[in-house]
């Protein structure tokens, strides 16, 4: 029989923010879904907060096509209200975190495959979870795994007053790192300076690969962090020192296309990956100790988290309007009721 409790019986069904349709913020909607028992291996958790990536835009506007209608959110931070069977990891009443699927984290309560979830540290809240373990994977990925940041290293990271850049340059400085960062305008270019950048380079007022050259004494830097996309494609190419890597994670300004080999060859033998976290956290091994990466590494005080806006549930379709348009910073999570 499967592990349930009368907190469980009371999610028969949920408020979720779903879209039934690709498009802009207004095909989310709240619906009332029906939310089975949890099958084998699975848990029913209920979410105390949810967070707001990027890649949640692309899910909805469909950069990133999926089968319609869908869910919405991928991390989320909660309390185990029921188990299935053959569900050994997790208990009822345990605190656990979510960021890699299924879509559906906008939700009261929603259904995790134990091999998702991950055991939250009592000293991390939910708050913090939410806002930390999908851009915090993220960044251990790229600095740590996809292309390695040592010591003396001088790298390039792209958007560095949002979620991700707060995290990375944090990060890397602690790694050892040169950094060097993007921030349109005054007021983000001195939160990534706070937040351990070295150089804040405000790409509406100065040109970004005569910058970086200025910086490395005309040597270019040996590895470029891109989130954003088309709009800065070419100045991380003019940044890039000879045999540099080009890691494009992301594409907030929309997709790069129509790339050229040749281009590689000819900017000093480029290397080029488009990394995703969920092929650097495939397996349960992966996931398990890149998140606990995370946890260390807030817990030593080298990172720490910004939650610059919270809103509720019922405003996700302004949070994507405001997340588009570049006004937030910093991370962004759902508040949930209860």
């Amino acid at each position: 029989m499967r592990a349930l409790i009368g907190a469980a019986r009371r999610y028969a069904s949920t408020q979720a923010y779903r879209a039934p349709a690709h498009g802009g913020p207004e095909v989310l909607s709240s619906e009332t879904v029906a939310l089975p028992a949890p099958a084998a291996n699975e848990a029913l958790v209920r979410n105390r907060a949810v967070g707001l990536n990027y890649i949640d835009t692309y899910h909805r506007s469909g950069l990133y096509p999926l089968t319609m209608p869908t869910g919405s959110g991928l991390e989320g931070a909660g309390v185990v209200e029921a188990v299935g069977d053959g569900c050994s990891g997790f208990a009822v009443g345990d605190r656990v975190a979510y960021c890699t699927g299924p879509l559906g984290a906008y939700a009261e309560a929603c259904v995790v495959p134990e091999s998702k979830l991950l055991r939250l540290p009592d000293s991390v809240s939910f708050e913090t979870a939410a806002a930390v373990l999908l851009k915090g994977m993220t960044v251990e990925y790229l600095l740590e795994r996809c292309s390695p940041v040592k010591r003396g290293d001088t790298i390039l990271f792209h958007a560095a007053a949002g979620g991700t850049g707060l995290l990375a340059g944090q990060w890397a400085k602690a790694l050892g790192a040169t950094v060097i960062g993007t921030a349109g305008g005054a007021e983000k270019c001195a939160l990534a300076q706070a937040a351990g950048y070295d150089h804040v380079i405000d790409y509406t007022v100065d040109d970004v690969p005569a910058r970086v050259r200025e910086l490395t004494g005309g040597q270019g830097v040996p590895a470029v962090f891109d989130s954003v996309g088309a709009a800065t494609w070419e100045a991380s190419l003019a940044s890039l020192s000879p045999r540099g890597m080009m890691v494009s994670f992301g594409a907030a300004s929309g997709p790069v296309e129509g790339v050229a080999v040749s281009t590689l060859a000819a900017k000093g033998s480029i290397f080029l990956t488009r990394p995703t976290l969920f092929t650097y956290c495939a397996s349960r091994d992966e996931l398990g100790a890149s998140a606990s990466r995370v946890f260390e590494m807030l817990a030593s005080g080298k990172v720490a988290v910004r939650i610059n806006q919270t809103y509720e549930l019922a405003d996700a379709q302004q949070a994507h309007r405001d997340l588009e348009s570049r006004k937030l910073t910093g991370a962004t999570v759902f508040r949930m009721p209860g």
